[in-house]
């Protein structure tokens, strides 16, 4: 671990948030229980194993027992209604007609994933009698629910294996992973800051759009409310920020002073504004003229949005509300993700150099990240200190939030791989990364899919966990 990551971890507390809510509950046909009296331990037994594996999962979990028939299912359809679940998952222990997942599906309100796992890799077909074999046949009813599901308009979602097979955990633990980013969207409180930038037409968000598809908050912020917040920064916080900078950051020669404690100052206004309006993530943008109050409070604004993101708020310039969503998205999963655009094409390398200007994600350096002294901010006005570094060599995916004519919105996905090799030097987060085609031919893919031109760069191939998580949200999902 690098001493970046290591003194982030340290200094910098984690945002807490609210985990995700799984119910659970698992079932047969009852009609079998007085056949086979062997049958249902054995399957109550297999029942208790998944409830200790989603135990130990991070997540609130609801487990609400064995149901054996339809009245049973209604009954447990209104328990996880009142527990406001984030993904329902219902465990086929073995065959169960559809009545009785219906209604569980149809009144607790959230997404449903059907697992069924059956004892072992395969049956001991020498020695197995009927009762025996019907705990091998959670298979059989997965057609019947996925019919019935999509006859009911629900979505199907299935995952089908043995109880011991980690394969098939990794794949239910990706819907977990998936389950985390509709939470925090669903209950996520979005500031909004300043105005956007001028002539972004794709930045640009309706902002009934977040609350209407995610359930989630917009909070309408002005400059002054952080303004108010830095005037009110002693000397001995700023102090105090520009030890814990100095103990994360590398300083370039071009660091000037007194732009250095500006920036501190604004990083300790910024922690109160967020607290003070309990935000989950910040988009800003202020263009500001001739060195004034507010150009400054934006321009001084990188560092403290840097260390928020390290925390996991992600805080983004130039308005981008749709992409600090994203960000958030793959900040749950453990991935950062940090704000990037493309810069330029290496069709000799093969690779599409990407990154951005401002605020960053320290989780995904390769290295301590640099603050450098900049006396202009290309594309906009003012100075100050800007934050470098190179991303971390390896897999990576990108997330961006697209939308289309009517308003709806998307998630799309490409995975690529950073590679190492000459980058600019200029105050960016840079990266190149390998997508194993053409670099103009994935540029032109990737514009096609209604992508904005900001997305999150996150660490490792994500790609199903972010398609699950669209599932989950009701988003189409796009993959280049």
């Amino acid at each position: 671990m690098s001493t970046t990551r290591t003194a982030t971890q340290k200094l910098l507390p984690p945002k807490e948030r609210r985990k995700p809510r799984i119910g659970l509950v698992a079932g047969g046909l009852g009609t079998y229980w007085p056949q086979f009296p062997g049958l249902l331990p054995q399957l109550q037994e297999s029942a208790r194993y998944v409830s200790e594996r989603f135990s130990a999962m991070d997540a609130e979990v609801t487990d609400v027992g064995f149901v054996s028939d339809a009245q049973e299912g209604a009954r447990v359809g209104e328990q996880l209604r009142q527990a406001d679940c984030d993904l329902i998952v219902l465990f086929l222990t073995t065959y169960l007609t559809s009545s009785m997942v219906l209604p569980i599906a149809q009144r607790s309100g959230a997404p449903v994933l059907v697992i069924d796992l059956q004892p072992t890799e395969k049956m001991d077909h020498a020695n197995f009698d009927t009762g025996a074999w019907l705990a091998y046949c959670g298979q059989c009813p997965v057609p019947e629910v996925g019919n019935v599901f999509r006859r009911a308009g629900i979505e199907f979602r299935s995952v089908s294996g043995w109880l011991r097979q980690e394969s098939a955990w990794r794949r239910i633990e990706e819907w977990i992973s998936a389950a985390h980013v509709r939470a925090a969207l669903r209950h996520a409180r979005h500031g909004l800051m300043g105005h956007v930038y001028p002539g972004m037409l794709d930045v640009s968000t309706d902002l009934t759009l977040l609350p209407t598809t995610f359930g989630s908050h917009v909070e309408v912020l002005e400059f002054d409310d952080l303004r108010v917040r830095v005037e009110e920064v002693t000397d001995r916080e700023t102090a105090d920020r520009m030890e814990l900078a100095r103990q994360i950051f590398t300083l370039d020669d071009t660091v000037v002073e007194e732009d250095f404690a500006w920036g501190a100052r604004v990083s300790v206004g910024l922690d109160r504004l967020v607290e003070d309006f309990e935000l989950d993530s910040l988009a800003y943008y202020h263009r500001g003229l001739a060195g004034e109050q507010h150009e400054r409070l934006g321009a001084g604004m990188i560092l403290g949005a840097s260390f928020l993101t390290a925390r996991g708020i992600p805080a983004t310039g130039e308005y981008e509300l749709r992409t600090t969503v994203a960000q958030l998205a793959t900040q749950v999963v453990g991935a950062g993700g940090s704000f990037c655009e493309i810069q330029a094409l290496n069709f000799e390398d093969n690779v599409v150099e990407m990154g951005h200007d401002g605020p960053a994600h320290l989780a995904v350096s390769s290295r301590d990240p640099l603050l450098r002294g900049l006396g202009v901010y290309h594309g906009k006005r003012g100075w100050g200190v800007s934050v470098e570094f190179d991303v971390r060599p390896g897999p990576v995916t990108l997330l961006g939030l697209g939308q289309d004519r009517d308003g709806r919105l998307s998630f799309v996905a490409s995975e690529g791989t950073v590679v190492p090799g000459p980058l600019l030097a200029i105050g960016n987060t840079t990266s190149r990364v390998d997508f194993g085609r053409d670099p103009g031919e994935w540029v032109d893919e990737w514009s096609a899919t209604g992508i904005g031109h900001h997305w999150s760069l996150s660490l490792g191939h994500r790609s199903g966990t972010y398609r699950a998580a669209a599932s989950l949200l009701g988003l189409d999902f796009r993959t280049v």
